[in-house]
């Protein structure tokens, strides 16, 4: 009983043809991005405080916080807030204000917001005081950018290496695109994109890389082992020869992703929701478009001595 497993997701040795359903895949995806993007720029990603530079504060109060107390307290001390919200637990409570013209003014603020919540609810303790100027977050974004940018380049570099080019454009074209649709999920779902959801973009990259080399692996392999065999009808072999490994990591990572969407509060769950997403797509994006790019591109070059396919593939 332990010769092999006791769950497999699909059966083995299908033959599923993946690449009839090319066309619908990469037009769809090509549409969903082009939506991310325009979401991107209209209405745009919630910035965190990394990169729009503030005052982030928060509190316990004891017993359960009274917001509408602390609210009139705010307004009746001329405290300008710019999100007074609950933060995990009821008596935690997040504080946001705009960065001041000075760091003296900031700690200003900072010391008048502390003196307002003991006023509204005396007993509370400031857990965390956090001030980002707009120049640091300014340096942040770019930052954050320049290794989203590096880290493409690196993957691009590494795939032409190890396989051909229209293995990289593939790989690095599908990466792109799982990118814009995690920001246009982003952009829906308004959680917030600060330093941690770089974090999470990154590794999302590097985790839909993974999935993409696992294909592409197989599919260099039966290259050289099945010499005539048309490229459309090779792709669709070797991605039903990985699909139980594909879809096996995928549901592992996903599942380990779940308890800290659900339960690891407000600065681990935007991470999580990022990550199940991301995990999603880039599963469905290493069948769906990252392997009918590589057949586009390579149809008439990895496979110069075969006719394209006039006969189906694999049903």
């Amino acid at each position: 009983m332990f010769t092999k497993p006791l769950f497999r997701f699909v059966p083995d040795n299908t033959t599923f043809a993946f690449m009839r359903a090319r066309y619908f895949g990469l037009v769809g995806s090509f549409l969903l991005s082009a939506a991310s993007i325009g979401l991107f720029f209209y209405p745009g990603l919630k910035l965190g405080l990394d990169f729009t530079g503030g005052i982030t504060i928060e509190a316990r109060t004891q017993g359960p916080a009274d917001f509408s107390k602390l609210r009139a307290a705010f307004a009746a001390a001329h405290v300008p807030t710019a999100g007074l919200q609950r933060f995990g637990a009821p008596d935690d409570v997040l504080i946001r204000l705009d960065a001041q013209a000075s760091p003296a003014a900031n700690q200003a603020m900072q010391r008048q917001v502390e003196v307002v919540l003991q006023k509204a609810q005396p007993g509370t303790k400031v857990l965390r005081n956090d001030v980002v100027g707009a120049s640091v977050s300014s340096e942040l974004l770019q930052n954050g950018i320049l290794a989203l940018v590096i880290s493409l380049a690196m993957i691009f570099a590494y795939i032409w290496f190890r396989f051909e080019w229209q293995f990289a454009v593939g790989a690095v074209v599908t990466l792109l695109l799982d990118v814009t649709k995690t920001m246009g999920f982003l952009v829906l779902t308004r959680i917030e994109f600060d330093s941690v959801m770089v974090a999470a973009i990154l590794t999302i990259i590097g985790y839909s890389t993974n999935d993409k080399v696992v294909v592409y692996d197989r599919v260099r392999e039966n290259l050289r082992k099945y010499k005539t065999m048309p490229l459309r009808s090779l792709i669709d072999l070797s991605i039903n020869e990985t699909l139980n490994r594909t879809l096996g990591t995928s549901s592992t990572v996903f599942l380990a992703s779940v308890p800290l969407a659900l339960f690891g509060g407000p600065s681990l769950s935007g991470f999580a929701m990022a990550m199940l997403f991301g995990i999603a797509i880039g599963t469905v994006s290493s069948i769906m478009i990252a392997a009918p790019i590589l057949l586009l591109l390579g149809e008439k070059r990895l496979r110069r001595d075969v006719a394209a396919p006039a006969s189906k593939a694999p049903a």
